[in-house]
């Protein structure tokens, strides 16, 4: 009871007010040590000519410039002590010096079920069948395979931005950190040979950005997609993300100026779900289509056990799970020998941690099992896969159902039931929700598929999962699209892509919120065949609080009639839901290649609406197409977290810390507390601030002053609007 009334004390000290963090003083922080080596990202108040840069830098005489960005980002990275790069930010010619930042790769057949191969025998202007031709598409990610005959004869040339020189091949022969990412994705869009991708005759330009292990930074990401502007590409695809829900870093930025020049951008929108408001940048650039995980048509097997039924998630490298009467289930700790003597002939609940997948389940059949059910040791949805093949199934479920099984265990003898079904078209749960922070755009904006892929590796073909792979599904649509419409621009691509998307509903057939899946699950033969478009494919009414003077918003959209013949255009009032009524526009007619811009206005009862956030459907008519438009409305601060994203690096030589974070709209406080690990006694404040500013947040803080070695526990909080949210990270002090 002591223990946990403690707990309660201390929680309630980080989760402390304003009136008790202005009591505490900041501790004295050390200043950064001066020479210390940096790239950083110099984003310029306009576009600067080389001899320009040459000339400013002359006043910086120990950073050494590396890129210069000048397509869709005005500014240029350098190299340098710390010193400089902080005399640099007051350059009355420079918005922000950053650090650069890591991305990561995000990691019935799927061509056919987003309409692709009925695109096959659809005869373009040029009266040949479409199939991407003519169409360049951009592959920034971990170079290719170059060589594999499913993709040779469409690769056509790229860049390397790890190694600088103009081989993109994927890294190979460092064992683990060797890559296949970027070669995977590539077959996704444009295979030609034993497998094909969506557009088989699209031509590949490839720039690598993510070296060995799959990580690039902030500069190399930019650098390519400045290189893929040069080069003319009509399509650029980044199956990559950071866990940074904000629409103001630098790529996804520069994605925004991508569009506008004329080029489609796809973006992956993350594997961070299935949580709202986890979609990461550059999955939340405005004008580039950002793509959510859904499922293709797949047989997926479900446990039934105590009136629950539970869906696996197959682990690759296993055999497939049958259908079985009943089976005894029992559990089997962490997977250790000594923790399985009751598996022969049974399935073995095992929980992640300790041991690598593949250890606990060769334990597990070696002592007799004959199926292994492995629970995720925190919150969110598993992913893994096995290191080599194995004889029995193992699935993959979450720490929840995990821990609802090893209760039932733990209460009784449980014998469980498996059987399988054919289900598609289901929302992965690892798919980035949004919605965005800031601009509370709805992302992604659609869906295309992303479980248990196949596609082409270096060497041969594997299945793989994630946003990753969704991502070359649209931007191979977008390849057919731009072949059948060589007049479209990025913004019709992406409006015929959203206003033909079919919706989706989970498996109690509830539909998903519009900022879960966007507009919905790509139809590319319906795309292609769209007379009316609506732009943009989905509204955001934005936030306000709720004022007794103001209680109308309004938002503009373009219907823009792209076929042949003259179409009605009608609107249908969206459903009824309190507080909220409409106002929208008479019905009208267009011409072919007309367009008009009319209101959407939306009026609110503050006397019933209460609804922080608000999302719906609005339909329009367009002749014998019904095209249903997204929308999403904030009423005041939503339930979004307040910071994202901690990195901490140690200074060489000192006890001193630097950290940076990301907080998406500012916070009231925020602060960096320090627990003692062992008994969670508060030690102190290591760092804090009031009234800090929306984006990236960087600081410093001492540990000189902690006398006592050991382990300690870091709680970063930010509080904004009554709300706090925190992350968490051990630090030893030696």
């Amino acid at each position: 009871m002591l223990k946990k009334t403690l707990i309660i004390l201390l929680f309630l000290l980080l989760l402390s007010n304003s009136t008790i963090a202005a009591s505490l003083k900041t501790p004295n922080l050390p200043s950064q040590n001066p020479n210390e080596l940096q790239i950083a990202i110099v984003h310029t108040k306009k576009n600067y000519a080389e001899q320009e840069i040459d000339q400013l830098l002359k006043q910086y005489p120990h950073l050494q410039k590396r890129f210069i960005f000048k397509e869709v980002f005005s500014g240029f990275s350098v190299e340098g002590p710390v010193r400089e790069l902080e005399k640099l930010k007051q350059s009355e010619n420079v918005n922000q010096v950053s650090k650069v930042q890591t991305y990561l790769a995000e990691a019935e057949d799927p061509v056919e079920i987003i309409g692709a191969n009925e695109i096959r025998n659809y005869l373009g202007k040029s009266l040949e069948h479409v199939s991407g031709k003519g169409i360049k598409v951009g592959v920034i990610d971990t170079g290719i395979d170059y060589q594999h005959p499913d993709l040779q004869k469409n690769y056509k040339e790229g860049y390397d931005f790890v190694d600088k020189d103009k081989d993109p091949m994927e890294t190979k022969g460092l064992g683990k950190r060797d890559t296949l990412h970027g070669t995977h994705v590539a077959g996704i869009i444009a295979a030609d040979g034993k497998m094909k991708g969506v557009a088989p005759n699209a031509t590949i330009y490839v720039y690598r950005a993510l070296g060995p292990g799959g990580s690039g930074t902030t500069e190399q990401i930019l650098a390519a997609i400045d290189r893929a502007v040069r080069d003319k590409v009509d399509i650029i695809n980044l199956s990559l993300g950071s866990d940074v829900n904000g629409p103001d870093l630098p790529i996804s930025l520069a994605l925004n100026e991508v569009v506008k020049k004329g080029i489609v951008a796809v973006a992956a929108a993350g594997n961070a779900g299935p949580a709202e408001w986890t979609v990461g940048s550059p999955g939340t650039a405005s004008k580039a289509i950002s793509v959510g995980a859904s499922t293709p048509n797949m047989n997926t097997s479900f446990i039934n056990i105590n009136d629950q039924k539970i869906p696996l998630t197959n682990m690759g490298n296993s055999k497939e799970w049958a259908n079985i009467g009943s089976v005894h289930l029992v559990g089997g700790g962490l997977g250790k020998r000594n923790q399985l003597a009751n598996a022969k002939g049974k399935i073995v609940l095992l929980e992640r941690g300790e041991l690598t997948f593949t250890e606990k389940v060769e334990n597990a059949y070696e002592m007799g099992a004959i199926g292994v059910l492995i629970y995720n040791n925190i919150e969110g949805p598993f992913q893994g896969m096995l290191e080599k093949e194995v004889s029995i199934p193992v699935a993959g479920i979450t720490r929840e159902e995990g821990e609802f099984i090893k209760e039932s265990i733990r209460k009784k003898e449980v014998y469980l039931t498996i059987e399988k079904k054919w289900e598609k078209d289901i929302l992965a749960d690892f798919s980035s929700r949004g919605p965005v922070t800031s601009t509370w755009e709805i992302k992604p904006d659609v869906l295309a598929p992303g479980v248990v892929i196949n596609s082409t590796v270096p060497d041969g073909y594997m299945a793989l999962q994630g946003t990753s792979m969704a991502a070359p599904f649209v931007a191979g649509a977008c390849a057919l699209l731009l072949e059948a419409h060589p007049d479209w621009g990025p913004e019709e691509v992406k409006a015929a892509l959203m206003n033909t998307a079919k919706p989706v509903k989970n498996r109690q057939n509830v539909t998903y919120k519009v900022y879960e899946q966007g507009a919905g699950r790509i139809q590319v033969d319906q795309a292609i065949d769209a007379n009316v478009l609506v732009m943009p494919g989905s509204i955001r009414f934005g936030k306000y609080k709720l004022v007794k003077e103001q209680n109308q918003y309004q938002a503009y959209i373009t219907v823009k009639n792209v076929g042949e013949n003259i179409e009605k255009i009608s609107f249908d009032i969206p459903k009824g839901k309190r507080g909220i009524s409409w106002k929208l526009p008479l019905s009208f007619t267009l011409k072919p290649g007309q367009k008009k811009n009319v209101p959407i206005i939306m009026n609110i009862d503050n006397n019933l609406f209460n609804d922080k956030l608000q999302d719906g459907i609005i339909k329009v008519r367009a002749g014998g197409q019904l095209i249903e438009l997204p929308y999403l409305y904030v009423l005041e601060e939503p339930d979004y977290p307040r910071i994202m994203g901690f990195d901490l690096l140690k200074n060489t030589g000192e006890n001193s810390y630097e950290y940076e974070t990301y907080l998406p709209t500012g916070a009231e406080e925020f602060g960096i507390a320090l627990f003692r690990e062992d008994t969670l006694q508060f030690v102190q404040f290591l760092d804090w601030k009031k009234e800090v500013k929306r984006g990236q947040l960087k600081g410093k803080f001492s540990i000189a002053k902690i006398e006592e070695a050991g382990t300690y526990r870091l709680k970063v909080f930010a509080k904004k609007a009554g709300k706090e949210d925190m992350l968490e990270k051990i630090l030893k002090i030696k």
